[in-house]
């Protein structure tokens, strides 16, 4: 069974999530020849004070 543990910063819909969820599982899929079925996406939103960029947080950064 496949896991792919996304981290990305708080802000983007439902819909992109979805989005990203199923393209990440049929990227997972077709590379590895497993059944979409098995495929498992785990997404981990942090605050974008918490996600650092260039020694400052994106937050401060204004992304």
């Amino acid at each position: 069974m496949p896991i792919a543990q996304l981290h990305i910063m708080e802000g983007r819909s439902d819909e992109q999530k979805e989005t990203l969820i199923k393209e990440v599982t049929q990227a997972i899929a077709r590379s590895l020849d497993a059944p979409e079925e098995s495929v498992r996406v785990l997404i981990d939103e942090m605050p974008k004070q918490h996600f650092g960029i260039g020694g400052q947080s994106a937050k401060k950064l204004g992304r």
